[in-house]
């Protein structure tokens, strides 16, 4: 049986806001709103997750793209161009 692919963070952001949307109109009953809340309060951490896996990546790249630049700067330093 495959596995069911997680929706991507646009997707999971335009269902939070829908929820949200949900729960400020009041038409819900207590036990709908109650699992829309705790669907949303799921969704939230999925996304903050998200964007926190998106962070750490974003500051290994930079860390290493700041790696290269200093050793292109030293191995440029040490060619004689006279």
């Amino acid at each position: 049986m495959a596995a069911k692919k997680k929706p991507g963070f646009e997707q999971q952001l335009e269902k939070l806001e829908e929820l949200v949307e949900g729960l400020e109109n009041g038409d819900l009953a207590l036990e709908e709103g109650v699992e829309r809340y705790r669907e949303g309060v799921d969704l939230l951490k999925s996304l903050n997750q998200t964007l926190a896996d998106a962070e750490h990546k974003v500051e290994e790249l930079t860390a290493t793209l700041r790696a290269e630049l200093k050793e292109l700067e030293q191995n440029g330093d040490d060619l004689d161009l006279d």
